[in-house]
């Protein structure tokens, strides 16, 4: 890892199930590794286990343990939705409304903890928080660059580019993008890298391979961006 000035990174992904926690943590753990003191959050999780009485998140549990030191699990995540389903309906199904000063008063208390703080966002960049509420809202009240995860699999160009496209649309900054090989037989892997380095708006922080049984701690040293 190179020496970093970012208070923060946002998180998001080309689509659902392309590795955004497993990317979260592995920065967290690239940024430690640089003696950057770094905590992770995941605004909102749905998919959550009744754990002590309290809603509890694998996903943001994960970034949890990657963090410098474990903070509270109710800053990390303050919108812990039980039903794996797409926000809205998961805190629909729940009766909670997800609103805003509650995200930003979580991260607040993280950022007084932290150098960074690295919020993992839900599923792809137009995936509704809620529906007066979307992802970019959220970015934007924290004044945060973005990081793209590009799940490389047959299609991924067309999900990047669109992704990166809506990004700028809406006002924030691609920081950079990180490719995570969710389709190990992907066939010429290395040309669609090249594709989208050559055409994504912001350079490429690194390519995780695939793995069985993913480690952040070892996956991060794949991790990088320019100084």
């Amino acid at each position: 890892m190179n020496g970093t000035s970012f208070a923060g990174l946002f998180v998001t992904g080309t689509d659902t199930g392309v590795g955004k926690t497993l990317v979260s943590a592995s920065l967290l753990h690239a940024l430690r590794a640089q003696g950057v003191r770094a905590l992770g959050m995941k605004p909102l999780a749905s998919g959550c286990e009744r754990i002590g009485g309290a809603w509890r998140n694998e996903d943001a549990v994960a970034l949890q343990r990657a963090g410098t030191f474990e903070a509270a699990y109710e800053d990390i995540n303050p919108f812990a939705l039980e039903h794996p389903l797409a926000p809205e309906l998961a805190a629909r199904d729940a009766g909670v409304h997800v609103a805003l000063p509650p995200i930003l008063d979580a991260h607040a208390r993280l950022a007084a903890q932290a150098q960074c703080v690295v919020v993992e966002g839900v599923g792809g960049w137009m995936a509704p928080l809620a529906a007066d509420l979307m992802q970019a809202d959220l970015v934007r009240a924290l004044d945060i660059p973005v990081v793209l995860v590009v799940g490389l699999r047959l299609g991924c160009l067309n999900h990047a580019y669109l992704t990166a496209r809506a990004i700028a649309a809406d006002g924030c900054r691609l920081a950079g993008w990180i490719g995570t090989a969710v389709d190990p037989d992907m066939a010429r892997r290395d040309d669609n890298i090249a594709l989208l380095t050559a055409r994504l708006p912001a350079p490429c922080w690194g390519v995780l391979p695939h793995d069985a049984a993913p480690d952040p701690s070892r996956l991060s040293r794949y991790v990088h961006w320019p100084r």
